[in-house]
């Protein structure tokens, strides 16, 4: 069977990162290997004593050759016999450190000699510059292992996205969810009327207060109310009126919203800028959500919402709550929900997929593309 598009893209990248870390691993394993055979502590030593003999050579090229500074000439030859005076025996290019200094103890050195005296050290930087060369290779071998962690982190989201629309495949799409709908829909009608009729009733400093204690319920999203108008409703007589009524005043001129207010700049600083959100308060933050949350989470959701919806409706909006609430004791509730759930988001596509048998070959796949990642990042592990 040829493979789809999306298979395709489930794989694509996999083999690339699992080659990539098994080429790093074991261009780190002969790097390794390469300083082990003269030992790392005896490469750092002559590298030490490399790079001070080459930045030397640096330094007094030109200051110390023909006819140039005979003080300079002297302290160079000088600098270098007590670098590679007492060299440590088992330091490796001993002797080629011992031959760069007899060969630098000239009575007179030109430009050519301190050139030749680098090619002479090359050996010696071929040498040390393994060191780099394994620290080079950790860093590849570290960022490979970055790359594939993330493909497979990539690849196990898509499991995720793949075996939750797989369960919502197996949903039973004729299943009665007008047994969830019904009650929430109450409960959402009850609760929009009670709280358009709060809002448009309700002195807006008393309105304002119960959003603000709202803040103590997490899952309670109301937008907290700007402290500043907070401060105005609670300061002044305007608080006294309705939201609908504060918002009225709002557009009044200034000279008309004299006769109404006792400081009309105050409310057009308070609320003239807050227009927006006094306009957007609903009754959204306390509505059940279709399809609603699952048995675990719906308790939750109306213990909270109880909390704050009997601020502000009577005893029939929380008692359609309680109805709510008990929905999450039936037995069929995951059923039926997962019923809705499967409605709400399957796309036309999705069940074509689904029924194809599409959807878990690409499962297969990814499930394969990370199983590949996983057995390389068990074989090489973290530095």
């Amino acid at each position: 069977m040829a493979r789809s598009d999306t298979e395709t893209e489930l794989s694509a990248g996999t083999p690339d990162v699992v080659e990539r870390l098994e080429q790093v691993a074991e261009a780190h394993d002969r790097a390794q290997t390469r300083v082990e055979e003269v030992g790392a502590d005896a490469l750092r030593d002559c590298r030490d004593i490399y790079s001070e003999l080459r930045n030397l050579l640096e330094s007094y090229d030109g200051r110390a050759t023909g006819g140039g500074d005979f003080e300079a000439f002297m302290e160079f030859q000088g600098r270098v016999g007590t670098l590679t005076d007492d060299l440590p025996e088992d330091l490796p290019e001993r002797d080629t450190f011992e031959e760069i200094d007899d060969f630098l103890q000239q009575r007179r050195l030109t430009e050519g000699d301190f050139e030749q005296a680098r090619e002479m050290l090359s050996p010696i930087g071929d040498l040390v510059g393994r060191l780099d060369e394994l620290d080079d290779a950790r860093e590849r071998y570290k960022k490979a292992r970055t790359e594939a962690n993330r493909r497979r982190n990539e690849l196990s989201d898509r499991i995720d996205d793949l075996e939750r629309l797989q369960r919502l495949g197996d949903a039973d799409l004729d299943a009665p969810v007008e047994r969830l709908r019904e009650p929430i829909e109450r409960y959402n009608d009850a609760v929009t009327e009670a709280f358009a009729e709060f809002r448009r009733n309700t002195p807006a400093k008393d309105a304002l207060a119960v959003i603000d204690r709202a803040d103590a319920y997490p899952l309670v999203e109301f937008r907290s109310p700007p402290a500043e108008l907070l401060t105005y409703v609670r300061e002044h007589d305007a608080g006294r009126e309705p939201i609908p009524k504060l918002l009225e005043y709002a557009d009044y001129s200034t000279s008309k919203l004299d006769h109404y207010v006792d400081d009309a700049a105050a409310l057009r600083s308070a609320v003239a800028t807050r227009q927006t959100y006094l306009r957007r308060l609903d009754a959204e933050p306390v509505r059940i959500n279709w399809p609603p949350p699952s048995a675990d989470a719906l308790p939750w959701y109306c213990r909270e919402y109880r909390s704050v919806v009997a601020r502000f409706a009577d005893e029939s909006v929380v008692a359609a709550l309680r109805e709510v609430r008990g929905l999450a004791e039936r037995d069929d509730y995951e059923r039926l929900r997962e019923s809705a759930v499967a409605r709400s988001e399957l796309t036309e596509s999705e069940r074509e997929r689904l029924a194809s048998g599409a959807v878990e070959q690409e499962l297969s796949t990814a499930r394969e593309a990370r199983a590949a990642i996983d057995d390389a990042l068990e074989t090489y592990s973290p530095l």
